[in-house]
């Protein structure tokens, strides 16, 4: 099954609703920065929210998120747009923990809890949106949670979850965030904190096979959701050569030159997707002729 997201009306058109299958996704961000196990979790549950949140948005606008608790992985950051693309990196992906108490990957000891959770919008005006709150349980869920309730406000529900095999290989991921419209009568409210309260994790769900479509039902009852829109869901970098030719051309011809001296070559890599463009001394020669 491929990824995809969809977009959701429930309980009467009081509660906006997002739930994705990020499985595909999140495998190649495991394959591509060989992150271990716990460090996919963390990776997987930030993609997860920012594809989700990318959604949000429209047309070409985009946002970044940053999440710096302070622990062993170092800072996790994500890139995501409306179209269902997503990228990101954990600085340290070689990072993994024995289980905790609840028998679960140990996110919360690897990303730290003192820190931040920023959120970057580029939504085509000249000044971004900017909002950052402090991280409040290193969980991730949580913390987005927190961030929609503080920094937008928007009472909100984040669910995200990755399930990863013991040879760090990703077994199933995915999430939900639904957003209580203004005016959403109190039954509402408790009815759906007490469905909250009952239903497994997000991960367990998926794991069991359920399509976004299935987890908005277990959410909210098949009856209660009236399904928007659905999209496809993938890793995707708009990095390449040529903007990496271009970046060093920027450098000027003395950086370009020592560039030519030092190693008679040069290497662009980028954080996102993790690959590596080599350039060799021709091609540096050639940019160098360009270059001010």
């Amino acid at each position: 099954m491929s990824d995809y997201l969809v977009k959701a009306l429930a309980c009467d058109g009081n509660i906006r609703a997002y739930a994705v299958r990020t499985t595909e996704t999140i495998r190649e961000a495991q394959e591509r920065h060989q992150t271990w196990r716990t460090a996919s979790a963390a990776l997987g549950r930030t993609l997860t929210a920012g594809v989700m949140m990318g959604a949000m948005l429209k047309g070409e606008d985009k946002l970044t998120i940053k999440i710096n608790g302070g622990g062993p992985l170092g800072p996790i950051v994500v890139d995501s747009n409306a179209k269902g693309e997503v990228r990101g990196y954990v600085t340290n992906p070689e990072v993994d923990f024995e289980s905790n108490e609840h028998g679960k990957l140990d996110v919360r000891r690897a990303v730290g809890t003192d820190g931040m959770l920023a959120v970057v919008k580029d939504i085509g005006l000249r000044d971004f949106f900017s909002g950052q709150v402090p991280l409040v349980s290193g969980e991730l869920g949580e913390d987005f949670t927190y961030y929609f309730a503080t920094s937008e406000q928007v009472p909100s529900s984040v669910g995200v979850g990755v399930l990863v095999n013991p040879d760090d290989t990703i077994l199933a991921a995915g999430g939900f965030i639904f957003q209580l419209m203004p005016g959403t009568p109190e039954s509402v409210i408790s009815q759906v904190e007490e469905r909250l309260n009952t239903i497994p994790p997000v991960s367990k769900l998926i794991e069991k096979g359920l399509t976004p479509e299935e987890i908005l039902a277990e959410l909210f009852g098949k009856e209660q959701v009236k399904i928007l829109e659905k999209m496809p869901v993938q890793f995707a970098c708009n990095c390449s050569k040529d903007r990496f030719a271009n970046a060093i051309i920027g450098l000027g011809k003395a950086e370009i030159d020592a560039m030519i001296e030092e190693d008679g070559q040069a290497e662009a890599h980028c954080h996102f997707c993790n690959e590596k463009y080599l350039f060799t001394k021709e091609e540096l020669e050639e940019m160098k002729k360009e270059a001010k």
